[in-house]
């Protein structure tokens, strides 16, 4: 392992098994998990191999860290207050006031400064990313984040080369610096509609990339997408029990799939059981949800029909509460599992490990919205910020998610899309109309300045 250093370019160059591979400095920060887990995939192009987390930078002054630690603990406590009966309500629109997106049409120019500008570049200038700035000095690399205002206080310092991955499907006027059109920040697009966002937020376009969001490599496989497209097949069978989904897409399905070749060892009768994994939110404002669907499907749960994937991310008090959770309704069985850990990354690790076993993903829209492009249909829990109201509207417009409704009839209404091929049909949808290429454009990019653009689901 040879190290060479370009100093014209500032960058550190790193051969690996005969190749260069560029590093850059990636930083992510805790404000739930969607920020990290965009940028995860992406961990093998940081420099000396970590990630770098804003909120608890070696180097931060302490005031920074405060307030660091004030966001983290304001975002958590509306999260989690917003699901209170009658008061709700109220921090709902406050939520929805500080992370504005406004209608998408009519389209016109949005580059005006708003109010979550101004705040921002208050906050920056009294120090808020100064720590990461110090550090991505030595060496001067390239900057890539998933955190606007870490891109901006970048920007703002003067560094030369940062970009920045969109996590949901729009975004508020806030991922942009006050003078966009003077700006250095590059935005890794997760779909058209944050494309044609940052357009109206005043960003040029050559500073636009539509790659789409970074799914994990073990989930896709190579780039003809070989582990995702097996997943795939797995799941289709499982969800189609009678053949109705099939029926009607078997062309298109054999099109892209060797879905009549899998048929022949694994008639679609020969399914026993469906596994549902429920993942909660990093505030963890969602938690009961997960306890309701445990009652409700505790019958099929014991009986076998149901595996259920309880998902705690990391924080410790929420995998007691699941612990307890499947002490009580797994029926004596191993129906019933938690996935947790206590480090972000790690917790990550265990929870891929359990998506190409899952028939169907119930989460909240947040980032977890981009998973449906691997196939795997989604019951939405209610969004929490306009952002995730925006994902929703997505998910539902793909055809890949379904709004979950009372969670005491589980049982039936889950029944009824599993008998009638909607789940099917909503993981097919999911795998054709969302972007799957994501993390290699943008690796591809990152290396060597392009990415190949296409409009064939397997490539895009």
């Amino acid at each position: 392992m040879k190290f060479i250093c370009n100093n014209s370019a500032s960058y550190l160059l790193i051969i690996i098994e005969g190749k260069f591979m560029q590093r850059f400095w990636l930083v992510s920060t805790d404000m739930g998990y969607g920020h990290h887990r965009g940028i995860y995939p992406l961990k093998q192009l940081a420099y000396n191999g970590v990630i770098l987390n804003a909120n608890n930078m070696e180097g931060a002054t302490r005031r920074e860290l405060k307030m660091w630690a004030l966001i983290r603990a304001g975002y958590e406590y509306v999260s989690r207050a917003s699901k209170l009966p009658v008061i709700g309500i109220l921090f709902t629109k406050f939520i929805d006031k500080l992370l504005y997106i406004p209608n998408y049409y009519p389209s016109g120019d949005r580059s005006g400064k708003t109010f979550q500008v101004k705040l921002l570049k208050g906050r920056i200038r009294n120090g808020l990313g100064a720590g990461v700035i110090s550090r991505i000095t030595d060496p001067e690399l390239p900057l890539v984040t998933s955190f606007y205002s870490i891109a901006i206080a970048a920007d703002m310092a003067g560094h030369k080369k940062i970009f920045c991955i969109i996590c949901d499907t729009d975004i508020s006027r806030v991922w942009v610096s006050e003078k966009p059109y003077e700006s250095n920040i590059e935005y890794f697009a997760s779909g058209s509609i944050s494309e044609q966002r940052l357009l109206s937020y005043g960003v040029p376009s050559k500073n636009i990339h539509l790659t789409g969001f970074p799914l994990p490599l073990e989930l896709l496989g190579d780039r003809s997408l070989n582990i995702l497209k097996k997943n795939l097949i797995r799941r289709l069978m499982n969800l189609d029990h009678e053949g109705r989904f099939y029926n009607l897409y078997k062309h298109s399905i054999n099109a892209y799939l060797d879905y009549d070749k899998a048929l022949i060892n694994n008639p679609l009768n020969e399914c026993n059981y469906l596994t549902i994994t429920f993942a909660v939110g990093g505030a963890g404002a969602q938690k009961e949800i997960g306890r309701q669907i445990a009652e409700s499907l505790s019958d099929e749960i014991a009986r076998g029909k149901i595996k259920l994937n309880l998902v705690a991310g990391t924080r410790k008090e929420i995998f007691e509460y699941y612990d307890n959770i499947r002490e009580k309704h797994s029926g004596g069985s191993n129906n019933i599992k938690v996935i947790w850990d206590n480090e972000t990354e790690e917790y990550f690790n265990k929870f891929n490990q359990i998506l190409p076993e899952t028939d169907v993903l119930w989460t909240k829209p947040s980032e977890m919205s981009f998973y449906s492009a691997l196939g795997i249909p989604l019951i939405l829990t209610p969004p929490i910020g306009p952002q995730e109201k925006c994902n929703r509207r997505w998910l539902r417009e793909t055809g890949s998610g379904f709004k979950q409704l009372n969670i005491r009839y589980t049982n039936q209404w889950l029944g009824d899309l599993h008998r009638k091929g909607k789940l099917a049909e909503a993981a097919w949808l999911g795998f054709l109309k969302g972007r799957k290429y994501g993390t290699y454009n943008i690796i591809d990019l990152l290396q060597t300045g392009a990415y190949k653009i296409s409009n064939d689901p397997l490539q895009r």
